[in-house]
């Protein structure tokens, strides 16, 4: 079975459920013109957690609402993980609350611990105003936070979705690469990164492309440094994002790709619903003549 044809059997419950309830932004005349307009956002969510430590979704749920984005990205996505997220979909929740449909796209996924419960889930999540067409989990370089003695191998938790925004094809993936000093692990994200990106590029030609995340890194890193040779940084010149209540370092991104142009960007003044500051930029998605994508 293609990586494709698996993709369907990844939306969360609560993204079909929405599908069948919410119907897509209404177009305006920019939009029958050379360009559709887009605003999409990154939010690393800290479980739901605030700067404070306080497990808090009704002030979160806020803080993405305040964004008015049509996609957004999120990182540190607790399903059913545990106390620290009341056990609680996230995903799902945030979805509810937004009306927004969602694909949730694990790093881990381990048994419960009384049978019968659900599973317990770590990942990376996408927020949509647009239907989702496909949605696929895909395996990058990680060095697993569960493992006792782990190596850099192979794991999920690398999220894309494929969206028409009127008319035009789009595809989000959102990512939260390794925390770590040494920036090894992150090299080899960044390789696996621009390989699958490439991939699902060829296989649907004339797609928007769009890399949401945490990258654990700055713009100047050098082990980003590939990554801009496909896509360019739409929050350049924007403060710092982390940690949300003084931040020093920016390392939250919205990466766009051929086609798509940024009008505006902001880094969010909210320094308490997570220990991240949410970004969001507003773009807008070249139509192409017929017969070129």
């Amino acid at each position: 079975m293609s990586p494709r044809a698996r993709t369907f059997i990844q939306l969360s419950v609560t993204g079909a459920l929405l599908t069948l309830a919410v119907t897509a932004p209404p177009a305006s005349a920019a939009d029958r013109g050379h360009s559709v307009p887009l605003r999409i956002a990154t939010y690393n969510i800290h479980a739901g957690a605030g700067s404070d430590g306080v497990f808090d979704l009704d002030r979160q749920a806020a803080a993405l609402r305040a964004l008015d984005a049509d996609v957004i990205g999120l990182q540190e996505v607790d399903v059913h993980w545990g106390a620290r997220s009341q056990r609680l979909d996230v995903a799902g929740e945030l979805a509810r609350r937004l009306g927004m449909r969602v694909s949730f796209a694990p790093i881990y996924s381990l048994d419960p611990v009384t049978a019968g419960e659900p599973r317990r889930e770590y990942g990376v999540a996408v927020l949509s105003r647009f239907p989702v067409r496909s949605a696929t989990n895909h395996e990058i370089t990680r060095l697993s936070t569960q493992d006792e003695n782990p190596v850099p191998a192979p794991a999920p938790g690398f999220g894309e979705v494929t969206l028409k925004v009127r008319g035009v094809p789009v595809q989000v993936f959102v990512t939260h690469l390794d925390y770590r000093a040494d920036p090894a692990v992150r090299a080899a994200q960044v390789a696996d990164t621009r390989r699958i990106m490439a991939r699902e590029r060829a296989e649907l030609p004339g797609a928007r492309q769009f890399l949401l995340g945490d990258f654990n890194a700055e713009p100047s890193a050098p082990e980003l440094a590939p990554l801009w040779k496909e896509l360019r940084d739409a929050g350049a010149g924007t403060p710092g994002t982390y940690p949300a209540e003084a931040p020093v370092k920016r390392i939250d991104y919205v990466a766009v790709g051929e086609g798509v142009r940024v009008r505006d960007v902001a880094v969010t003044e909210e320094p308490t619903a997570s220990d991240h500051r949410p970004v969001v930029a507003e773009v807008s998605l070249v139509r192409r003549a017929p017969g070129r994508g």
